[in-house]
């Protein structure tokens, strides 16, 4: 395994507001569902851009995300086929606004 994924974002914007939620964000999803060694975290990473660009989500979530997926070694190259490969599942202005954020992480004007 390598480094074990840590998050606090839960705890550090909800803590108080929604402790529950941010347990559930932070302890359950991002250390036990993302640390666990079923999948590899770079396939994890890919999963989690293909399923927010799905739902259409294109916010900072999808930029931490793509951020995350560059981080665990998914390549500009790569990045660009998968996109383009769920475009045709997922609908073209989808992939529109995906680009527009990958450009942004992988340093692309």
């Amino acid at each position: 395994m390598g480094k074990k994924i840590v998050q606090t974002a839960g705890r550090n914007q909800l803590g108080e507001f929604a402790p529950m939620f941010a347990h559930l964000n932070d302890d359950v999803l991002f250390d036990e569902v993302w640390n666990d060694e079923a999948i590899d975290v770079k396939t994890k990473c890919i999963i989690t851009v293909v399923s927010l660009m799905a739902s259409g989500i294109t916010d900072s979530s999808l930029q931490y995300h793509l951020q995350n997926a560059k981080d665990h070694g998914v390549t500009k190259e790569e990045i660009a086929a998968i996109i383009t490969h769920a475009t045709m599942y997922v609908g073209w202005p989808k992939g529109w606004a995906v680009f527009r954020l990958a450009k942004e992480v992988w340093n692309e004007e």
